[in-house]
């Protein structure tokens, strides 16, 4: 949509995109410059975003080998401890 469409439209537009539309585009010159989305939309795509990132970093940790299964932690710290000389391990 071009902007100077926008400015001349812009109430109606923003109650439309206040009911859960898909986001606008904004053009200039026919070329995009903006998007507008209602805010429910915008932080849902900025939570998702960063679960995404989330596993992403998780899935390289596990294809690097880097984490361990929950089944026997508690075993794990003790052996720790009982290697760094713990009196209290185990």
């Amino acid at each position: 949509m071009p902007l100077s469409d926008f400015l001349a439209a812009s109430p109606a537009l923003l109650a439309r995109l206040g009911k859960g539309s898909e986001p606008l585009v904004l053009t200039e010159n026919g070329e995009p410059f903006a998007v507008l989305e209602d805010a429910a939309a915008y932080y849902e795509r900025r939570e998702t975003l960063a679960l995404l990132q989330l596993l992403a970093l998780v899935s390289d940790d596990i294809a690097a080998g880097r984490l361990q299964p929950i089944e026997g932690l508690l075993d794990r710290i003790g052996e720790l401890a009982e290697a760094k000389g713990d009196p209290n391990a185990r």
